[in-house]
């Protein structure tokens, strides 16, 4: 007899319904890099940052008008080999896609997508949903935006240095350079979109939580 409930599936044929085909992580990756740019497009329309390497590319934009979307390539370059040897050769390489597409959309998009008006707050929150939403999907196909999150998880496992102390740390500088080329207005605002961005993130990435069905 089958005891199994008939809302709840056979452990043997889950790995098989939650496994991607490679047509869905493409999907996954343009979908999400795509969410992402929209909002990193926002971001930059309101004269917003938010952290990782998107901050430090938008520090260096701000600071000296070169394109967020060639700062944020090349500064990730350096990060793919951590990513290689802390998450393997398929999670680096979905990650170099995910960066590439990235800096392609946040090119490519204000020349078709331009705003008369966008409130501050509205970017803030609009821009850190889309983003944290982006950013889930590519987590979901084992892809990333590469960057200081990669590097943080490298230096807990060689280092012993605690991730999140690490990352908030890193945050935090970002946080001071930004008061360099921006008000304390937008400072504030930057900081609610990281915390929104972060909350997206948190509330929905809980490994077991949410199954494929």
């Amino acid at each position: 007899m089958n005891t199994t409930p008939a809302n709840v599936m056979d452990p043997a044929h889950a790995d098989a319904a939650t496994h991607h085909r490679w047509y869905e992580d493409i999907q996954a990756l343009l979908a999400g890099t795509l969410f992402v740019a929209l909002g990193v497009v926002m971001f930059g329309q309101a004269g917003l940052l938010t952290g990782g390497t998107a901050g430090i590319a938008f520090l260096i934009h701000y600071a000296t008008g070169v394109s967020f979307s060639l700062v944020f390539f090349v500064i990730n370059l350096p990060f793919y080999v951590f990513a290689w040897k802390r998450m393997g050769a398929a999670f680096a390489v979905k990650t170099f896609a995910a960066v590439g597409l990235l800096s392609l959309f946040t090119h490519f998009l204000p020349q078709g997508l331009t705003f008369d008006y966008l409130s501050p707050f509205l970017a803030t929150v609009l821009g850190g949903l889309l983003c944290g939403t982006g950013m889930l999907i590519l987590f979901r196909h084992r892809a990333s935006l590469g960057g200081l999150n990669v590097l943080v998880l490298y230096l807990q496992e060689r280092m012993g240095w605690r991730a999140g102390k690490v990352q908030m740390a890193m945050d935090g500088l970002i946080v001071l350079g930004a008061l360099m080329v921006a008000d304390g207005e937008r400072v504030a605002l930057s900081v609610l979109g990281a915390v929104v961005l972060n909350m997206t993130l948190a509330i929905n990435h809980r490994p077991g939580r949410y199954m494929a069905l």
